[in-house]
């Protein structure tokens, strides 16, 4: 056996033979069998290897390698909820304050928006099939130490943060629900007014929504019998401790009272706020205009209302416990007055409907106790031997009833017409749709935890998830989108979209659908890259 040489003429390459001689024995005469080593490196004279040959042994050892398997999940709802989050600066506002745990925040939080109405006992399944910050499962026990972990100061500056990204100008809209708890170990869960009619004790939730924005960036628990016009003084203090000076705030008519009215003058905040028509002062100002109100210069064809603002005076006052005084000041207000004639019209035959039934009860003797107080307000009764018992109608009562049916009023200490105060009042609505958000697709409506700590940080998770849910929401409304989809079923067409995990390489998605590329890109995201 011998190393031959032999050069190309073509390429000027040397090549280097193996040749191996062996004797032929039908043609009786010696002959040599060649095989390519390599060629010849001009400068070292080294036997460099050929691609064939290096071919060759590396398809022998892949028929003998096992080649890893690649992982295959779920991907295309978690990958949109993951671009909403790095939109709002969400997830680097979670990083700065929960270093250690906002993955676990994240995956616990897009698992409550993907599988709602699911226990967290669920959550194992759901993450071995998707792809979801943490990538690992977070057994019971494990995601009630991580709400436990949650601190105030945690909370407090991730408030900061998120107020920081919102619109400086916009009105706040202020707002509370009731959240029923089966836990009797909870110190805050008590009996109130409950908004969802349990017959369960509850605890208060506060949050605050921005009216352009649509996203809520605050929060507080609150003890279950703590009425709404008492909530003032503590959202005062938070929103300053936070370190929000410039603020406007937009509230229903439960938050009224005259003190929280002062305090909101004490601290210079904006509000616009609804009153009932019942106040004194408020129907006082308005009998001043009554007569005129309903006239063509002031119906607004747009709303189909009749509206009219007063500039009036707010009788302001300050106790100073420490000088033993009270400041009493002038203080500017204005009060929109709205009238809707079919409200007036619905309103006084319901009216016509009960004090007919009032008037039943009495001609048959058959008085319920807790209507003393209408029948003798709105009839004489008088009863004599010959004729009986004789009802005669009030007129004059029931003329003052009705004459503010169909009105409603708000107050502002800011300057604007009735049609912006309405606007910016409507605005509201969406804190009461974000609370059925916080109930039913985050599963908040009853509580199973017991412990205070834990109850804390399973809020907190699921306010991060109402920020996602809102952003969605308020992103499907201004493209439209909800005329053709539901929430649920964005969700469901994104979800089946999978992705490729190759170890040590960068995860893929499949093909996407024209009508999934669509849905992203209306959505304001940029689609997942293909494989």
């Amino acid at each position: 056996m011998a190393i031959v040489y032999q050069k190309d003429k073509r390429s000027g390459i040397t090549y280097a033979y193996e040749s191996k001689s062996y004797w032929d024995k039908e043609k009786k005469q010696s002959r040599s069998k060649r095989t390519l080593i390599g060629r010849v490196d001009v400068e070292t004279g080294d036997i460099v290897p050929t691609d064939g040959r290096v071919r060759k042994k590396r398809e022998k050892a892949c028929a003998t390698e096992v080649l890893p398997l690649p992982e295959r999940y779920f991907f295309g709802a978690t990958y949109l909820l993951d671009q909403i989050g790095k939109n709002l600066g969400l997830i680097d506002d979670l990083k700065t304050c929960f270093p250690r745990q906002y993955t676990q925040i994240l995956s616990i939080a897009y698992f409550m928006i993907l599988e709602d109405h699911s226990p967290l006992s669920r959550f194992g399944k759901w993450a071995g099939l998707h792809h979801h910050p943490y990538g690992d499962d977070i057994l019971s026990q494990r995601s009630s130490e991580l709400f436990a972990s949650i601190t105030e100061a945690q909370k407090q500056q991730f408030f900061r943060l998120q107020g920081d990204r919102k619109v400086e100008k916009e009105y706040w809209a202020y707002d509370t629900t009731s959240i029923s708890s089966y836990s009797g170990q909870l110190r805050q869960a008590q009996f109130g007014k409950n908004k969802e009619h349990d017959r369960l004790p509850q605890i208060n939730l506060a949050m605050v929504f921005g009216q352009d924005s649509g996203l809520p960036f605050y929060y507080r628990k609150l003890a279950g019998n703590t009425p709404d016009s008492k909530t003032m003084g503590a959202l005062i203090a938070d929103l300053y401790q936070i370190g929000y000076k410039k603020v406007k705030l937009v509230m229903d008519r439960g938050f009224y009272s005259a003190s929280n009215i002062n305090a909101l003058y004490k601290h210079h905040i904006k509000f616009l706020l609804g009153v009932s028509m019942s106040l004194k002062y408020i129907r006082a100002e308005l009998d001043e205009i009554y007569d005129g109100f309903r006239s063509f210069e002031s119906y607004n064809r747009t709303y189909e209302l009749y509206m009219n603002t007063i500039a009036t005076i707010w009788k302001y006052e300050q106790h100073r416990p420490y000088k033993g005084d009270t400041i009493t000041e002038d203080r500017r207000i204005s009060i929109h007055y709205y009238f809707n004639s079919d409200k007036a019209a619905e309103d006084e035959k319901a009216f016509d409907r009960r004090l007919q039934e009032f008037y039943d009860e009495l001609a048959s003797g058959k008085q319920v106790p807790s209507h003393t107080k209408q029948y003798e307000k709105y009839f004489t009764v008088k009863k004599t031997p010959k004729r009986g018992i004789q009802i005669t109608v009030n007129q004059d009562a029931v003329t003052d009833a009705k004459r503010y049916y169909g009105f409603f009023a708000l107050i502002s200490n800011q300057r604007m017409d009735a049609i912006t105060a309405l606007e910016v009042y409507r605005t509201k609505d969406v804190v009461e749709k974000a609370f059925g958000n916080v109930k039913d697709r985050l599963n908040m409506r009853r509580t199973l935890t017991s412990s205070e700590r834990s109850l804390e940080g399973k809020l907190f998770v699921s306010f991060i998830g109402l920020i996602l849910l809102s952003y969605l929401k308020k992103q499907m409304q201004d493209t439209r989108l909800f005329e053709k989809y539901t929430m649920n079923q964005v969700f469901d067409k994104l979800d089946v979209i999978e992705c490729y995990s190759y170890p040590g390489k960068q995860l893929k998605s499949r093909d996407l659908l024209d009508k999934q590329r669509d849905l992203y890109q209306t959505l304001g995201i940029k689609p997942p890259s293909s494989l």
